[in-house]
């Protein structure tokens, strides 16, 4: 009987940490329902029609996610007609960081002439679900049936101070993979950028 609560315990201590720390590759991602800059909420399920999601987490005042920000309009313009949209969502807690409030996402989005949902993750739920950590943080999903399944996870290309200079393009590698019927390769490269704000 000790070895069995015993063998209960560690398995729920395992299946606790690992969700803890968000998703791996290879994971069904769950959707999510938060509120876009223009006031409408948005969910992964608006897109029936979606092959896949490129979800990134990303904020207005680290420099990581500003140097990055064209890319992603390039990228999202690129690949949604392919089926795979882009939609990117706020972690941080604007009371930690102000630059990062909702109506200051408004303004960046008028701003950049964002192309895709920028979405506000109040309460600060989802991006622990996920395991992001960074800004940018990057998850490739693929539909696959019913499930949204986690593909590629990391970074978006591997210099963030100069897109001439790039030379692995690691997100639109994993997204003409996956439209190939291949697996990505890498599928898991480390995120750049600046740490997600939340009160301790």
């Amino acid at each position: 009987m000790k070895t069995l609560l015993m063998t209960l315990f560690i398995f729920v201590a395992t299946f606790s940490l690992a969700h803890a720390q968000g998703y791996n590759v290879g994971d069904n991602a769950t959707d999510f329902k938060l509120k876009n800059v223009d006031g409408k909420y948005v969910s992964m399920a608006d897109y029936p029609d979606a092959k896949g999601f490129v979800v990134i987490f990303t904020c207005n005042h680290c420099p990581y996610a500003v140097a990055y920000e064209d890319r992603m309009i390039a990228i999202d313009k690129k690949y949604k007609a392919k089926g795979f949209p882009m939609i990117a969502i706020n972690p941080n807690d604007p009371e930690i960081a102000p630059a990062d409030s909702y109506e200051k996402m408004q303004e960046r989005s008028k701003d950049k002439g964002f192309t895709f949902p920028y979405l506000f993750d109040e309460g600060q739920k989802v991006y622990p679900a996920y395991g992001a950590t960074r800004t940018p943080h990057v998850y490739l999903l693929e539909r696959n049936d019913e499930n949204l399944v986690v593909s590629y996870i990391g970074a978006i290309d591997d210099n963030y101070q100069d897109a001439s200079a790039v030379e692995e393009k690691f997100l639109e590698n994993a997204i003409d993979a996956v439209l190939a019927g291949k697996k990505p390769d890498p599928n898991f490269t480390k995120a750049i950028g600046c740490t997600i704000k939340a009160k301790k």
